[in-house]
This record gives C-alpha cells, structure tokens and sequence, in this order.
C-alpha cells in the first residue's frame, strides 16, 4: 500500500522559513514500515499533478480548508481513499465528509493506526475520533523526507498538548478540551538529544503548564545547552522561579499573547491570566530583567476597538521593543465561542467564510462594530509594516541593546529582519 500524505499552506508562494512539520514526523512514527508513505509539503515544494497512491491523506487547517476541498475533489478516483485530518476536520467532520471517504477528529496517535487496519481489512468507517487521552507520540527525527529540503535551521520540538486556559477566541480548547497532555519527560529529552538543530522552538501551546511540571522541564533541559523559544502565558511575568530556570536553561525568547491593553476587551475575550496583572509595565520588565526577550501577539477587531485600538497597540509595542509584535486580526474560527457569537448575531457572510471562493488570506470575514472591514484591514496592515521599517526595528534594537548579550542582540536583529522579509512576500499590496 502506498500512501501520499499532503500538507497546504495558506500561501501561493514558497515559504523556506517553515518548520520541519511534526505531522509528518509522528505519521511516520506510526506507520507500519511495510507501508509505503510519500510526504509533501507545498511550504517547499509545488503540488503534484497527479497522485499514484492507494492513499491520499491530507492536513487541512481552517485556512486551508477550501484549497483541500478542491484537491481532494480533483483526485478522487474509483481506486484511492481520501482521509482528511488535523484541526478543520475535527471541527468540521460533516464538512469535511462531502469530499472525504474517512475523517479523523483529534489526534492521529490512536486513530491513524486503526484507518491503516481499516483500509487493510476493507472495513474503513467514516469518522475516527480520538480518546485524546494517548499521550503525544515520538516523533520519526530521521524521516528522509527532510533531506535536502529548505527548511527553517530552527528544530521543533513539542511537550504537551492543550491549554489551561479557554479564551474566546482560541480554537486550541475546541482542538483539545479536556486537560493538558504531556510527553514523559525523560523520553522528551532524549528526543531532544537526538535533534541536530542548536535552536529549538518548543510548540507546545503554553509551556507554564504548571509551576512544578515546568520546573522539572526546565531542570532538564539545561545540561542540554541549546537556544530555546517557546509560547508562555502572561501568568509568568512575575514567576521568578520559572523565569530565572528559563534563561539557566537557554531560554532566549518568550512569545506571549497580550492581545489588548483595553481590560473590557480582555474581559470579552476571557483573557483571565492577562486580566490579572495589574500592572504591564513591571511585568514585562520583570521578563526582560531575567534576560529574556519577547515576542508579542495582539488582536484587533473586539466589540471595544477602533481604529486607534491598533495604533495603540502599534505603541505599546513600540514602547516596550519588543523583539517581534504580531499585529492579529480577529479570526472567527470554527469551534471557538467567538465564531458562534459572532453566527449568532448575524455578523458573518458567508457563515463559511473559509469555503467562499473570494476569500484570500488576510480578509475580514465578520462585520465589526466601531469600524469597516476595509479600515480593519487598511489599518492592522499599516501596522505590521510600520513595525518593521528599517527605522523602527533599529530603535527597539537599541533600546534592547542594554538587556541582551551579544549572541542575543544578533538573534534579535535576525528575527526582526526575517519577519521583515516574509511580511513583504505576505501582506496584500
């Protein structure tokens, strides 16, 4: 049986900054070696014309989800079976079923294994869905898929899965409701011993998982002398365990979700870590005392904003330097609260927005209340590329230069002049 797994991204264009995806990593781990598995990725490579497979499984994100639809359509024959997987689906199945022969919900860890008896035994059911109670799988790190394909230097690396907390927002808690599931820890680090990359993102959704648990994480990865960026939630700006245990273990960057300075904005959004700290300022230089530099996420769109909420956000960011700031529009995605809010109040045409044939990637696909949709969009792509002028990187440089090492000033110019490049190859014109 051969089986050609395939992975869109939400640009037309290749994209050579991409990680090395895990899905391929963890579906190699889990496939049977008498299986014949071909991988591709269109961040690095074109898709195929035509597929010679028994199989074709495809990864669909929400942005990704009307570009997998039409490939699926196209090469469906009498003689292959289509599986979809990944977030999408597992909020989507009905959808996903009206192009698909089978949909897995959740993770693969226990459910790809039983489609690959299914389709052995002739016995494929439509919907898999998994316990989410099977911890992560070890990732396959000498797939050879990745030889030779231009990739990010930076490794990938994943503890746990989930989130404590449950934004409005956030499509992680429809993803993953129940707790957070995490590796055993001696087995994660020796899946990190074996990463040839100096610099590793960690990917977990939120590495404060608890004070105890990351601790010990963090204990562990310091004999390992690497260079670490990771997500982390607000609730750690004034953890000075955690953060001194960070920068001993290598820790470089932090990227954190403030999401808005407004606290009726955060209370709409159920922002509760963000909700509670009382003063930003102390925080984020409580984070950049321990050495750590930060990249910050904001979103604009909320009941609360206006155009100046995002030019307020542009100077927040300014003013702190941080390193790299996401200027988010608001992204009502299937599953979250937000999405069903914004359903319920009729503010979204098409419901479906990811399926519209119009829809390109940085469009507002809901009616906000303080603003156009063509202002939202005007504004939040000023921002980005206001942020990352010449000009004012090299003030947030300087202002950062009193807290950094050299190693560290020239990672931080690094990850400022490449976020740089893929904003201009990304934002509309």
């Amino acid at each position: 049986m051969k089986i050609t797994f395939i992975r869109f991204s939400i640009f037309e264009r290749k994209y050579n900054t991409s990680f090395k995806p895990l899905v391929f990593q963890i579906i190699s781990a889990l496939t049977p070696k008498d299986i014949q598995l071909e991988f591709v990725d269109e961040h690095v490579e074109d898709l195929p014309d035509t597929i010679d497979a028994d199989v074709i499984a495809l990864s669909v994100e929400t942005l990704t989800a009307r570009k997998a639809r039409d490939f699926a359509l196209k090469h469906k024959t009498k003689n292959n079976v289509i599986v979809v997987g990944g977030f999408h689906p597992s909020v989507m199945p009905e959808e996903c079923l009206e192009y698909a022969d089978a949909v897995t919900i959740g993770d693969a860890e226990d459910t790809w294994p039983q489609i690959l008896e299914d389709i052995k035994s002739g016995h494929l059911k439509k919907i898999y869905k998994s316990s989410l109670e099977v911890p992560p799988a070890k990732p396959d790190l000498h797939l050879a898929y990745f030889k030779d394909k231009k990739y990010s230097p930076i490794g990938l690396a994943q503890f746990s899965r989930g989130c404590k907390f449950n934004c409005d927002f956030c499509s992680i808690k429809a993803m993953y409701p129940g707790k957070v599931r995490t590796k055993n820890i001696d087995d994660f680090i020796e899946e990190i011993k074996a990463m040839p990359e100096k610099i590793i993102f960690l990917a977990d959704d939120n590495l404060f998982i608890d004070e105890q648990t990351t601790l010990h994480l963090l204990k562990k990865l310091k004999p390992l002398k690497k260079m670490w960026h990771c997500q982390i939630s607000m609730d750690v700006a004034y953890n000075d365990k955690i953060l001194t245990a960070m920068k001993e273990a290598g820790f470089v960057m932090v990227m954190i979700g403030f999401e808005a300075i407004n606290p009726e904005t955060l209370k709409q959004m159920n922002k509760g870590a963000n909700m509670r700290i009382k003063n930003y300022e102390e925080a984020i230089n409580n984070i950049y005392k321990h050495g750590l530099m930060i990249t910050a996420g904001f979103i604009s769109g909320y009941d609360n904003d206006t155009i100046d909420t995002i030019w307020e956000h542009f100077n927040f960011a300014m003013k702190h330097h941080f390193t790299k700031a996401f200027f988010t529009m608001l992204q009502p995605m299937p599953g979250t609260r937000l999405y069903k809010r914004l359903l319920a109040e009729g503010r979204m045409s098409p419901d479906k927005w990811w399926l519209d044939k119009n829809y390109k990637y940085g469009d507002c696909v809901f009616e906000p209340k303080n603003m156009t949709k063509q202002e939202l969009e005007r504004e939040f792509y000023a921002a980005w590329k206001a942020y990352y002028s010449f000009g004012n990187i090299w003030k947030r440089f300087k202002a950062n230069f009193k807290y950094l090492s050299f190693v560290n000033s020239l990672l931080f110019l690094g990850e400022a002049l490449l976020q740089k490049k893929n904003l201009n190859l990304n934002v509309k014109k």
